[in-house]
C-alpha cells in the first residue's frame, strides 16, 4: 500500500533550510512552510547558498512534496489597482521563491472582491495567468478553498473552477485545488453527515486530477458558520470521523495532506500527536 503524504506546516523561524529538520522531527512525508514572513510585504529572494542548503536539508527527511503558502495580504481580486498590483508583484515573487526552493505546490487563497463577485472572479483570474506566466517553473499553484466569509471568493467548488477556466492553458495546466476541511465545512459542504456526496460533487466540478493538496483541520464554529476558526481534529464541530474516513479513503493516499491546527504550548509535541492520531485512523 502506498504511503500517505501527510505531514503539517512547519516554521521556517532561523531560516528556510531550518525547516526540513523540524518536518523530520514529526516523521512528516509533506511539509508546508512560509517562505517569508506572511503579515508584511517586504519581499526577498532566495540565493543559490539558501537554495542548496534547504536542499541538502530536505535530502536527509521522508519528505516528498514540499508546500509554500503565500502572504496574507495579498488580494488578487482588489478592485484598487494599487493594492492589486502590489499583490501581484508580491505574489510573483512568491512564485519565484517556490521555483528557487524546488518546491512542489504553492497554496493560495484567492481574494476579496469587494465590490462586485463577478469582476472579483475576472480579476483574480486575469492576475493568476499574469503571475504564471511571469514566473515560469514547475510549481503548482494550488487555490484554497475558503470559509465564505465577507467578500472572500473561493467557498464554492463552482468558483474555484470558475477562476480556473478563465486561466488559459498551458498556464492552466498549472493550477490545482487545496480543500481546506475546516473551510468547506464552514462554507457548507457537510463531511460529517454527507462525505460522499460532497466529493461526488467535488469529482463533478473540478476532477480528482485538480486536487493536490488538504489542509487537515478541525474547525471551532458549528456548520456552515462561514468562520475561519481551526481546532485540533476531533476537538472540533467535525470531529474524528470525516477524519478517520479521509484516511481511510484510497482516493486520498497520494493527495498532500497538512495540518494547520493549533500549536497549543509545544509545536512539535502537539504536531507529533495529530499525526499519530490521523496514522491511526489509516491502520484501522
Amino acid at each position: 500500500m502506498s504511503t500517505h503524504l501527510l505531514g503539517a506546516h512547519v516554521s521556517a523561524a532561523g531560516g528556510v533550510p531550518a525547516a526540513p529538520p523540524r518536518a523530520r522531527a514529526i516523521q512528516a512525508t509533506a511539509m508546508q512552510i512560509f517562505t517569508k514572513q506572511a503579515n508584511r510585504w517586504a519581499e526577498r529572494e532566495c540565493d543559490d547558498c539558501e537554495r542548496d542548503e534547504f536542499r541538502a536539508a530536505l535530502a536527509l527527511t521522508g519528505v516528498e512534496v514540499t508546500i509554500a503558502h503565500d502572504s496574507y495580504l495579498i488580494n488578487l481580486a482588489s478592485p484598487d489597482e494599487a493594492l492589486r498590483r502590489k499583490s501581484i508583484e508580491s505574489f510573483v515573487c512568491e512564485l519565484q521563491r517556490c521555483s528557487a526552493l524546488g518546491l512542489t505546490y504553492l497554496v493560495s487563497h484567492p481574494g476579496n472582491y469587494m465590490d462586485d463577485r463577478e469582476s472579483g472572479i475576472a480579476r483574480n483570474a486575469d492576475a493568476i495567468a499574469e503571475s504564471l506566466a511571469r514566473a515560469p517553473g514547475d510549481t503548482v499553484l494550488c487555490l484554497e478553498t475558503t470559509a465564505g466569509s465577507g467578500t472572500s471568493l473561493g467557498a464554492s467548488f463552482e468558483e474555484l473552477a470558475d477562476i480556473i477556466e478563465r486561466v488559459p492553458e498551458p498556464l492552466r495546466s498549472r493550477i490545482g485545488v487545496c480543500v481546506d476541511t475546516c473551510h468547506i465545512y464552514s462554507a457548507g459542504y457537510d463531511l460529517v453527515t454527507a462525505y460522499d456526496d460532497v466529493w461526488k460533487r467535488f469529482e463533478s466540478v473540478l476532477g480528482w486530477s485538480r486536487l493536490r493538496v488538504m489542509h487537515l483541520n478541525d474547525s471551532k464554529t458549528p456548520f456552515a458558520s462561514h468562520r475561519d476558526r481551526h481546532a485540533l481534529i476531533g476537538f472540533g464541530s467535525l470531529g474524528e470521523e470525516p477524519f478517520r474516513r479521509i484516511m481511510t479513503d484510497p482516493r486520498m493516499v497520494r493527495v498532500a495532506k497538512v495540518l494547520e491546527t493549533p500549536k497549543l504550548d509545544n509545536d512539535m509535541l502537539t504536531d507529533s500527536c495529530m499525526l499519530h492520531l490521523l496514522r491511526g485512523f489509516a491502520e484501522g
